[in-house]
């Protein structure tokens, strides 16, 4: 079975029980002023996306597309796992935002969605981590934007991904040929939930790796901030969250760069 399928059954299972818990907070989205935590966190370096036609990649239950379609842009929503989509669909409609979805591999997207109708792409965290080849991610980036056209992404950082639970470095910061397989019956909402399809595939992709192939694509790097913050539990034991649910190293917060934002524009 490739990485597709294996990651794709564990998405399907993950999404009903994403959609039911306190983290993602649907609930929350009956209030026409509601914005989902990583959304809100964007605004300062997101600015105003009024009137953009917009893309969210790997777009997972929607809460962040249906975010970006309240702030106006009009959004087009996609991701391979079906039942996440079926989670984001309901999520639409009950929000009344009007955003289309699609299913498909982030790697067709192109080719699903059209070559260059977009003004923005957006990707947000935890979504390069299940793409063995960010190079060739960045080339569908490229291909989906018009020319002047921008790339918002905000990641986990590479360096945070290398991380075991002993604060050490485990896993390979570069980009590797073959995958981090791991096994883990939850999911880091951290609800209790265990799952039958309990294997995943990642990669982690060093920063320079991720702007270089962006660069290599035709973009031009416009902007490139670091957090000391990750909005996950990413290192149970270790952190402490915030009121806006952000999560920081308990002890000494400002040693980690635990995500990043880069922001890109298609040469035109």
């Amino acid at each position: 079975m490739d990485y597709l399928a294996i990651n794709k059954a564990n998405w399907d299972e993950r999404a009903p029980a994403h959609a039911a818990s306190a983290m993602y907070g649907l609930d929350r989205f009956a209030d026409p002023a509601h914005l989902s935590d990583i959304v809100r966190f964007d605004l300062p370096l997101l600015g105003d996306v009024t009137g953009l036609r917009g893309v969210h990649l790997q777009c997972h239950i929607g809460t962040d597309t249906v975010s970006l379609a309240r702030l106006g842009a009009r959004m087009t929503g996609l991701d391979l796992s079906p039942a996440s989509l079926k989670e984001a669909r309901r999520l639409a409609e009950a929000a009344g935002a009007d955003v289309d979805f699609h299913e498909a591999d982030v790697h067709d997207a192109v080719d699903v969605l059209g070559a260059g109708r977009f003004d923005l792409v957006y990707t947000g965290i935890g979504a390069l981590c299940w793409l063995p080849d960010v190079a060739r991610w960045a080339r569908v980036v490229a291909g989906l934007l018009r020319p002047g056209g921008r790339l918002f992404v905000r990641e986990g950082h590479p360096m945070l991904m290398t991380l075991g639970d002993d604060l050490r470095p485990h896993y390979p910061y570069f980009e590797t040929d073959e995958p981090i397989v791991e096994e883990d019956a939850g999911t880091y909402t951290g609800d209790g939930t265990e799952f039958a399809s309990r294997t995943t595939h990642c990669w982690d992709h060093g920063l320079g790796e991720t702007i270089t192939g962006l660069l290599a694509a035709g973009m031009r790097l416009t902007g490139l901030v670091e957090h000391d913050s990750v909005p996950w539990n990413a290192l149970p034991g270790h952190m402490t969250a915030d009121d806006q649910g952000e999560w920081r190293l308990t002890d000494r917060p400002g040693a980690l760069a635990a995500t990043f934002t880069l922001q890109a524009v298609k040469e035109g």
